[in-house]
């Protein structure tokens, strides 16, 4: 009798241990999202691809898990925002994107696990907005920027590890078929329309919470 009072005390004194992820929970991750461009595109004016530099920003996910292994999950951030230039004139212009993407998961472990990987697959949609030319664009003769929005497939790896039940730290990295047309006008040589593959990698490295 002792020794069961004993060890119900010793139970309820210890520390509660971090559970993982289960069906119903929904949780929020926050942290930096970087951007990095892989692809490149058809030949601009004789000149060659454009390039398109990297960005950081804010990146949000929220996820929702269906069972203890399936989640679904929605990536939001701040605004990205990009240089695009040529190799031989520099920077040209700047171009803002949004890219929502929603992703169904796949958590390996079982739920006692605090280490929790999981991978995805899902689509992408990428909006761009408040496309223009710089200086150096215009004094090139270049005006009227459009980039045209892109639907894509999205696949995407991850590691969560539970700090407390509430508390985790995440690692992920996500890779989006982005396809686009960048359209504008040269002087001299009419409207431009050329095919342009970002095809981005994202990395993101932050902290989440489960609700």
């Amino acid at each position: 009798m002792k020794i069961s009072v004993l060890a119900l005390l010793v139970a309820a004194c210890a520390p509660v241990a971090a559970s993982a992820h289960q069906a119903g929970d929904f949780f929020m991750r926050a942290g930096s999202a970087t951007v990095r461009p892989t692809g490149g595109s058809d030949n601009v004016l004789g000149l060659g691809e454009f390039d398109i530099n990297n960005n950081t920003q804010l990146g949000l996910t929220f996820t929702y898990m269906l069972t203890d292994h399936v989640g679904v999950e929605l990536l939001g951030a701040t605004p990205f925002r990009h240089k695009v230039g040529l190799a031989s004139t520099g920077t040209l212009a700047t171009v803002h994107q949004l890219p929502p993407t929603l992703m169904a998961q796949w958590y390996f472990m079982d739920n006692n696990s605090k280490l929790q990987p999981y991978a995805g697959i899902g689509v992408n949609y990428t909006m761009f907005y408040d496309t223009d030319f710089n200086q150096t664009g215009r004094d090139a003769g270049l005006s009227n920027l459009s980039v045209k929005n892109s639907w894509g497939v999205a696949g995407q790896v991850g590691l969560d590890y539970q700090l407390t039940p509430q508390w985790m730290l995440n690692a992920s990295l996500w890779y989006m078929d982005i396809n686009t047309k960048v359209r504008f006008d040269a002087a001299g040589a009419g409207r431009q329309s050329i095919d342009t593959h970002i095809n981005p990698f994202v990395f993101f490295f932050g902290a989440g919470y489960r609700f």
